[in-house]
């Protein structure tokens, strides 16, 4: 009797036990899925928002090279339009990686924030 006692307790805490769903767990583990696709967005939104710095810069800085280069060549037959031509492409090609920085930099969110100071590489559910 006492053997047919605890049997049917514990298969009354058992079934008690999977019965109940843990709330707060799921509310965490919703918490992450939520952050876990805002931050999506904002890397998504930040790559739509770099990618015209990134062609423009792309194209001014090949622009301002190739100028130089031009110019470099000509420096033989006619040193004053090569010289000229030489700084002008210099300094258009530096904007043009100046824009470049600045595509990359909207690109960068920053370094992660870690969920717990003891604990960085498992995360907090």
């Amino acid at each position: 009797m006492r053997q047919l006692f605890f049997l049917f307790l514990f298969c009354f805490s058992y079934g008690f036990a999977q019965g109940q769903s843990p709330v707060s767990d799921q509310d965490s583990l919703k918490r992450s899925i939520l952050q876990l696709d805002r931050d999506l967005r904002q890397v998504e939104l930040n790559l739509y928002q770099s990618q015209k710095h990134l062609k423009t810069g792309i194209l001014v800085a090949t622009l301002g090279y190739s100028v130089t280069i031009l110019g470099g060549q000509l420096l033989g037959t006619q040193p004053q339009t090569g010289k000229a031509l030489l700084y002008v492409g210099g300094a258009t090609g530096l904007v043009g990686t100046v824009i470049l920085f600045k595509g990359f930099k909207k690109i960068s969110l920053g370094p992660p924030l870690s969920q717990s100071r003891g604990n960085l590489n498992r995360p907090n559910f």
